[in-house]
C-alpha cells in the first residue's frame, strides 16, 4: 500500500460538477484532489459519440472560462475539450483510473482507500470530502432472463456495428429516441418497446416528432404499452396490448435509465429521505450532509429524481461548498 499526502478536500468524481468544486476549493486555498474510476468527465466520454447537448455552451462553463463553440449546442467532443483545458489551467490534482474501495476515519481525518487499474491500493488522506458521482454509472435493469446476454447493452455509443441488423431499443426517453434514430439512419432494423402508451413528454422537441415519424411512417417498428419479458441468443419476447410475441433480434439496447450509486452514499453514513425520493439528507445552503465533513454536489443531491439536476445547476454546487469550506477552515486555523 502507498500512502499519499494529506489533503484538505478529496472529490470523489471527476466529472464536470466534480471540478467545479475542486477549482472552488483550490480557490479558497485549500489543497484538492480530485479521483475518479474513469476518466476525466468520465460519463461524457461514454456518451453517444456525435451527441449534440441540449443546451448552449455558456451553461456548461465552469471555472469563469469561457466555452467557445462555433454551434448553438456544443458537441460532446466539444465539452471534452472544454473539461480538458479547464482541468489544464487550474492545474487540477485529477487521479483518474482511481476507484475508491472504502471511506474511513471522520471530519478533519478521512482515510479514502483507493485502488488503480493494477489492484494497487493508495491511501489518501483528507479532512473533507465532497461527493459528486453522478449517476450514469449504474443501469436500471430489467431484471429479465437472458438480460446478461453479451448482445445486451446499457449503452448506446454509434451506429455502424450495426448495419443491417435486427436491434431493439428498450426505453421512451431521449436516449432510447437518439439511438433509435441514429441505428435507422445508419441501416439497422430498428423495434422500439416502451412500456407506456406514447414517448415520453420530456423527449427533446426536436426529436420527438422525428420519432414520432418513423413510427407513424413504419420505419421504425414500434410497441408501446409492452415490455420485454425474455432475451434469446436470436429472438426476443415481448408482452404487448395483442398478447405475447416474439421477434428476431441481434442486440439489444435496453436504455431505461441510471441511478445514483445509493449504496455507496449509505456505506459512508448519509442517510435517505425515503418519502423523498430517497434524496441524501444534506443542508441545502451549504450540502454538508449529515455526516459532518462530507459534503454532496450534483445530480445525486435530487436522490432519485435525477432529470432535476444537470451540469447547468449542478457547476454552482461548488460555490456553495467552498463558501463554508472556507469558513470551516479559517474558524479552524490558530490565532495569533
Amino acid at each position: 500500500m502507498t500512502t499519499s499526502a494529506e489533503f484538505d478536500v478529496l472529490v470523489i468524481g471527476a466529472g464536470p460538477t466534480g471540478l467545479a468544486c475542486a477549482i472552488e476549493a483550490q480557490r479558497a486555498g485549500l489543497r484538492v484532489v480530485l479521483v475518479d474510476k474513469g476518466c476525466l468527465c468520465n460519463s461524457l466520454f461514454h456518451y453517444p459519440a456525435h451527441m449534440t447537448f441540449f443546451t448552449t455552451p455558456e451553461l456548461l462553463e465552469i471555472g469563469n472560462m469561457p466555452f467557445s463553440s462555433p454551434n448553438q449546442k456544443p458537441t460532446r467532443s466539444e465539452a471534452l475539450e472544454y473539461y480538458r483545458k479547464v482541468a489544464e489551467h487550474y492545474a487540477l490534482d485529477v487521479r483518474q483510473y482511481h476507484r475508491v474501495e472504502g471511506v474511513t476515519g471522520g471530519d478533519g481525518d478521512f482515510q479514502v482507500k483507493t485502488v488503480d487499474r493494477f489492484e494497487r491500493v493508495v491511501e489518501m488522506h483528507a479532512k473533507k470530502l465532497v461527493i459528486a458521482t453522478g449517476y450514469y454509472d449504474l443501469p436500471n435493469y430489467l431484471s429479465i432472463e437472458g438480460e446478461d446476454l453479451p448482445k445486451v447493452q446499457h449503452y448506446y455509443n454509434e451506429p455502424h456495428p450495426y448495419f443491417g441488423m435486427d436491434v431493439l431499443v428498450i426505453g421512451g426517453k431521449n436516449s432510447a429516441a437518439i439511438a433509435a434514430l441514429d441505428l435507422w439512419r445508419h441501416g439497422a432494423k430498428v423495434t422500439l418497446v416502451h412500456r407506456a402508451a406514447e414517448m415520453h413528454r420530456h423527449v427533446k422537441y426536436w426529436i420527438l416528432p422525428d420519432i414520432n415519424n418513423r413510427v407513424k411512417n413504419g420505419e421504425v417498428t414500434a410497441y408501446f404499452s409492452s415490455t420485454v419479458t425474455k432475451i434469446d441468443e436470436d429472438t426476443v419476447t415481448l408482452q404487448t396490448p395483442e398478447g405475447e410475441k416474439t421477434i428476431e433480434n441481434q442486440f439489444v439496447f435496453a436504455l431505461t435509465g441510471y441511478h445514483p450509486d445509493f449504496t455507496f452514499i449509505e456505506n459512508l453514513g448519509v442517510r435517505l429521505d425515503a418519502e423523498n425520493a430517497r434524496c441524501p439528507i444534506c443542508d441545502p445552503e451549504t450540502l454538508e450532509s449529515n455526516v459532518a465533513g462530507i459534503y454532496l454536489a450534483g445530480v445525486i443531491v435530487a436522490g432519485e429524481r435525477t432529470n432535476e439536476i444537470f451540469i447547468e445547476n449542478g457547476r454552482f454546487h461548488g460555490a456553495q461548498i467552498a463558501k463554508d469550506l472556507a469558513m470551516k477552515f479559517a474558524s479552524a486555523s490558530p490565532t495569533k
